[in-house]
């Protein structure tokens, strides 16, 4: 006879005993015993464990019950200190214990210095300075320039020599002297027209400190040595134009264009001695685009 722990009804047969539990007590009964913990369950299934926690407890992969051992740590004596540490064969040679591996005691030290360097190539080598005569010691592969500067005072004296008259790249002929005849009164019609003002960036004569420059468009010197034209025809008011000193540099060094400049003058596109200068003159064309005035022109 099966007697039910609930209720202690009596069956005969155990089948009978599990069907009145389920259906009277809403549960079934336990049916296997876990491996791990000993512990009583239900499952309808084969188990062998009553829970995950029972079944990893069960199989530990620690040490040799890991799938990838392969002895474990060994032991051995350190190359550098003598000392004798552990180490997995599997990660490592196990030549150095941590305590050199840190310090970097195993590590050789290299020597970059002089003839050691794969950058070497002789060293320092002695030049003399181009400037005064006096021997200056120059790595070879710092010497790439037109001469050798013993310091900086040679250096500046050697630029000023060379960057002047002709060596300057901005050379166009030198002086072209007097300006001639009708330049004083064309300076002053120019600053009286522009208002005293820098046509290119506005500013007043207060702010540049005094009164602006009175630029050549067309330079003076290109209708000195233009056929049939005299230094008096560059100070037509067509080819003058009032500019600060920062705007004046500008336009020395053609950062600001020739057709820039004329549309600040009125009629300067069309109008002037320039338009009939021989072609590649300082000749801008009117028709040009880039000789049409700015949209917006900073007056």
């Amino acid at each position: 006879m099966h007697n039910c722990p609930e209720c202690n009804e009596q069956f005969y047969s155990l089948h009978k005993l599990r069907v009145h539990h389920k259906s009277s007590h809403g549960e079934s009964l336990p049916n296997r015993e876990c491996d791990e913990c000993g512990s009583r369950f239900f499952c309808e299934w084969e188990r062998k464990y009553c829970s995950d926690s029972c079944r990893y407890e069960n199989r530990s992969n620690e040490g040799e019950n890991n799938p990838n051992y392969s002895g474990g740590k060994t032991e051995t004596e350190c190359e550098i200190c003598g000392g004798t540490f552990e180490y997995y064969p599997s990660e490592k040679k196990g030549l150095y214990c941590p305590t050199c591996v840190e310090s970097e005691d195993w590590r050789p030290k290299q020597d970059f210095s002089g003839v050691d360097n794969p950058r070497w190539n002789g060293g320092k080598q002695e030049y003399e300075c181009d400037v005064c005569g006096d021997t200056v010691e120059r790595y070879p592969g710092r010497v790439t320039g037109e001469i050798v500067a013993c310091d900086k005072d040679c250096h500046r004296k050697w630029l000023s020599e060379a960057f002047t008259g002709e060596g300057h790249p901005n050379w166009e002929g030198g002086d072209t002297g007097n300006y001639g005849q009708g330049w004083n009164r064309s300076r002053k019609n120019a600053l009286e027209r522009d208002g005293y003002e820098c046509t290119h960036c506005g500013k007043t004569r207060e702010e540049i400190g005094r009164n602006p420059d009175v630029h050549h468009i067309v330079p003076v010197r290109v209708f000195a040595a233009a056929r049939g034209f005299t230094k008096a025809d560059a100070h037509y008011k067509e080819n003058v134009v009032s500019l600060c000193i920062d705007c004046h540099r500008k336009a020395d060094f053609g950062s600001i264009p020739k057709a820039r400049l004329l549309s600040y003058v009125p009629a300067g596109t069309k109008y002037g001695p320039h338009v009939a200068l021989p072609e590649g003159a300082g000749r801008v064309e009117s028709g040009s685009r880039r000789a049409q005035r700015p949209e917006n022109t900073v007056r």
